[in-house]
């Protein structure tokens, strides 16, 4: 009986202000007392207390700095956006570039989209290509720390086409709206990372008769958002929330950068660049750079790999990420503010040890990772094999200062590695 009056009143529970129920309402906020108010109710309080000035002195400088948006003083130069990504990011001069012009062009659009000039400024969403571990995901990042737009980097491996198992690619202009804090505003001024762009290609260069719901579906599901549309978006996650109201977002001021390895685009740009016949012969290729093909990268390539010809079309810019160089990989150890080697110094700093690494130990940490061929991620997984035994061990002893050597490093890094070996046998 008391089940049944419980199923009863929860059904009867109602706003106390508009008298609304529970499925009327998008939330509904219930205190100890039992009175309830809906989020509704709570908005028009809200605008309220702004039109008479009521707001605490904090609320009313958030308020202000949301509607003020950007101004053209505090707009950052692109020399400016790239010495900032210099300070966290070794090489990769012309992918920086890129971003900081892109960046730097997308806040002068958000300062003059209310002006009344005659010409309309497009935007310029972006691909990186770049082989993994070359610092992708890491100049996003990197960026977001800089900007006074919401930010997020979405996996485009979890998106599938709507109505089936995965996340909606609707989803993605979810996670900006959180990322703004709820703020509609900021969500239609800000820039999506998207990730792993190349794991959504289509299987053939040729249309599929059947359909592909993770890959060629997703791609069709992009265009309008990336080129500018307005999109029902759900708050808090669609399938999550199927009771929750939607709120509509233009994306035609959300900037679009896309990252992926695609892994084996070398070969085509190889095959294009050897096959491009004038008259009875070809193009001269001892002028190209073979070790670093993707500077090579075109259009027609990325839409060889299968991405679809109307989506990189709607991704004017491509840049690619140099393949790093051992010296690259040698200077990511140690210059950079949040460098590897920077970041164990800290962690045993915090324990008041001493930490020192050797020249010929460091040499050996890059020399596996260019035989792994990892990238920036290489040296971290190396690092780790050979401070593991170190960092279990150092909090629980009398240690104050220690030296990492060479033979150290190496044999730390042979018991590891024989380690995992048996346990993949």
């Amino acid at each position: 009986m008391a089940k049944n009056s419980n199923k009863q009143s929860r059904k009867e529970e109602c706003c106390s202000f508009c008298g609304r129920s529970r499925a009327e309402v998008g939330v509904l906020f219930q205190g100890a007392d039992g009175a309830t108010i809906c989020n509704d109710c709570i908005e028009i309080g809200y605008t309220s207390l702004a039109n008479n000035n009521l707001l605490s002195a904090k609320d009313a400088k958030k308020g202000a700095k949301a509607a003020k948006g950007f101004s053209a003083d505090k707009l950052l130069k692109p020399a400016q956006i790239k010495e900032f990504l210099d300070t966290y990011i070794v090489g990769q001069d012309s992918a920086k570039r890129s971003i900081a012009v892109a960046v730097y062009n997308h806040y002068k659009r958000l300062i003059r989209k209310d002006s009344a000039e005659d010409v309309e400024l497009d935007k310029s969403n972006i691909i990186l290509v770049g082989p993994t571990g070359t610092g992708k995901t890491l100049i996003a990042r990197t960026i977001a720390r800089l900007l006074e737009v919401p930010f997020t980097i979405v996996d485009a491996t979890v998106l599938t086409q709507a109505g089936y198992v995965g996340e909606d690619v609707e989803s993605i202009l979810s996670r900006l709206y959180q990322a703004s804090g709820y703020d509609l505003e900021a969500t239609q001024r800000g820039i999506i990372f998207i990730d792993e762009i190349d794991k959504i290609a289509r299987k053939g260069d040729n249309p599929s008769i059947t359909r592909d719901v993770s890959g060629e579906g997703v791609q069709q599901a992009l265009l309008k958002i990336l080129e500018g549309t307005v999109v029902n978006v759900a708050p808090e996650g669609g399938r999550k929330h199927p009771e929750q109201k939607f709120v509509q977002v233009d994306t035609k001021n959300i900037l679009f950068i896309c990252g992926g390895a695609f892994d084996g685009i070398e070969k085509r740009i190889a095959q294009r660049l050897n096959t491009r016949a004038i008259g009875y012969g070809r193009v001269n290729t001892e002028s190209i750079d073979r070790e670093n093909l993707l500077k090579y990268v075109q259009p027609q390539d990325i839409k060889s790999f299968g991405l679809i010809p109307e989506l990189v079309g709607r991704v004017p810019v491509i840049t690619h990420l140099e393949p790093l160089s051992r010296q690259v990989l040698r200077n990511i150890l140690t210059e950079p503010k949040n460098a590897i080697i920077r970041q164990y110094h800290h962690l045993f700093e915090m324990d008041n040890i001493k930490l020192h690494f050797e020249e010929d130990a460091l040499e050996f940490i890059v020399d596996k990772a260019m035989e792994f061929k990892l990238g920036a991620r290489g040296l971290r997984s190396i690092c780790e094999a050979i401070m593991k035994d170190l960092m279990f061990e150092a909090p629980s002893s009398d240690i104050t200062e220690f030296t990492i050597t060479k033979q150290y490093a190496e044999q730390k890094f042979d018991a590891s590695a024989s380690t995992l070996t048996k346990q993949s046998a």
